[in-house]
């Protein structure tokens, strides 16, 4: 299994990865190795960490589980902790958990003694082929996604096939939504092959997501042009998780599972004003519909996702601005979208 490789870092698979990580670390005299966790990787990942790297790294720093802990007040206990242990600018923090743990592990580390080095090791499929590639970090306000962060590489991403095991199947699908986001972005072909596939675990697929979401960052480290496609369904998807989060009568969304509602009502307004033909949105939506339940919106829900759009981190200059398809494959960026259209597309949905 080959290596993905871009200009501010490499992304390594199985054995690969460790021995990718020994000789990192073998060429690199950090002065102290930190790891991080949550409490659900602390107990069934850290382990086999262990196994594979024995006597590498300090105590490990352990943050509660969950997306409600994407916080500044999450980031400043790890702050503390490192101190506390005597970290400083020559260590070094390796995450070890799902896309919370490596967007605000990336994060501290970026920030902590004015930026040290961190390597991502993602443990959800989510993570995998999302989260952990790109160099975004950061942290939620409130409930509102990822408002404060910095854009940092880490060092290298290593990828262990062997951590999806530790997952329930609600939590795989959630990560296979950004697959399937992948190629509706930038690769017909990707997506009819995960349109008819149940095969979550498939490590050729994951190493195909990773090289998509790669090649486009490479290109477009900061999201100045290209790499604004990958966020075609996440306007309205983080407004829908943001909504949900917040509300007590509503379940929890995963992201993949938010993300998905979020395509099929951007796959909705890409065919209202980009030109996505009837047959890929009907196709685009019975997909998702097969791996996530349907979810049922009031009218009042609409309203108060609609709200939140204002602070999606997208917006310029009071603009909303989404990623459309103009075919499976095509995107188009920067499209301002007509306030009549989000209740025909909540329609279609719900159809």
């Amino acid at each position: 299994m080959e290596s993905v490789t871009s200009e501010t870092h490499e992304v390594h698979f199985g054995e690969l990865a460790k021995a990718a990580l020994n000789q990192f670390l073998g060429q690199h005299s950090y002065s102290k190795i930190f790891i991080l966790v949550d409490e659900n990787t602390a107990t069934h990942c850290l382990p086999f960490f262990k196994e594979l790297f024995p006597g590498t790294i300090e105590k490990p720093i352990c943050i509660k589980a969950g997306e409600s802990h994407k916080t500044i007040a999450t980031c400043i206990t790890v702050w503390e902790e490192l101190s506390l242990e005597g970290g400083d600018r020559k260590s070094i923090l390796i995450n070890l958990g799902g896309g919370v743990v490596t967007d605000l592990g990336g994060f501290v580390a970026s920030t902590f003694k004015r930026g040290i080095d961190f390597i991502n090791i993602p443990t959800t499929l989510l993570s995998m082929v999302d989260a952990s590639v790109g160099g975004k970090t950061g942290v939620d306000l409130g409930v509102l996604k990822n408002q404060v962060g910095v854009i940092n590489q880490p060092k290298m991403v290593l990828l262990f096939p062997e951590f999806l095991e530790t997952l329930e199947e609600r939590q795989l699908i959630s990560g296979f939504a950004e697959m399937l986001k992948h190629g509706l972005i930038s690769d017909r072909v990707y997506w009819e092959q995960l349109s008819t596939t149940t095969d979550f675990y498939d490590i050729n697929a994951i190493q195909k997501s990773v090289a998509i979401k790669n090649t486009i960052v490479e290109k477009d480290p900061t999201e100045q042009n290209v790499r604004k496609k990958l966020n075609f369904g996440h306007t309205l998807g983080h407004a829908i998780e943001s909504y949900f989060l917040d509300s007590d009568d509503k379940p929890t969304l995963l992201h993949g599972e938010a993300i998905a509602i979020g395509m099929i009502l951007e796959g909705y307004l890409s065919h209202a004003i980009t030109g996505l033909s009837m047959m890929e949105l009907d196709d685009i939506k019975k997909v998702f519909l097969k791996h996530f339940k349907k979810v049922s919106f009031t009218n009042s829900d609409i309203v108060g996702i609609l709200g939140l759009l204002k602070h999606d981190k997208k917006n310029s200059h009071g603009a909303i601005n989404f990623v459309l398809l103009q075919a499976i494959g095509n995107t188009v960026l920067d499209v301002k979208v007509s306030d009549e259209l989000y209740p025909k597309a909540f329609a279609y949905y719900k159809e």
